[in-house]
């Protein structure tokens, strides 16, 4: 099982703008559902207090809450086919599968970074990013 891609520090740089625009679009849909996660629970509480109402008000919000978790789904997954490794949405971190001097490293990348300085072996994550020496 030899299809793992790497990424030359090079390549990965490249890929930045593409990374930045899908974490943004991740972090918008997130938002979004938190949301109208949280509004659909405040309103199921109201409706639980008031005794006789219609069977299930909020069909269109569940309905609209599952799609949006589909789209989230389909996003994470283009995200993946690239052979980019999503850490953490919120904090737009993300690792890209690369060689050091023969070893198997990740390079480290976090959204706000003008490019990729940092690198960590496969078991040490981001505690352990150390500095890619040019």
């Amino acid at each position: 099982m030899s299809d793992k891609k790497y990424f030359s520090l090079e390549e990965a740089n490249e890929m930045l703008p593409f990374v930045d625009q899908e974490l943004k679009k991740m972090q918008l849909l997130k938002r979004a559902f938190e949301e109208k996660y949280a509004e659909l629970r405040r309103k199921k509480n109201e409706l639980a207090e008031k005794p006789g109402t219609e069977k299930d008000p909020f069909f269109m919000q569940e309905a609209e809450l599952e799609f949006m978790q589909i789209e989230a789904r389909g996003l994470i997954q283009h995200f993946q086919q690239t052979g980019i490794e999503l850490k953490d949405i919120e904090t737009g971190l993300v690792d890209f599968p690369s060689t050091i001097g023969g070893q198997e490293v990740l390079l480290c990348w976090k959204q706000g970074e003008d490019k990729i300085r940092y690198y960590h072996g496969k078991e040490d994550g981001f505690a352990g990013r150390r500095p890619i020496m040019d």
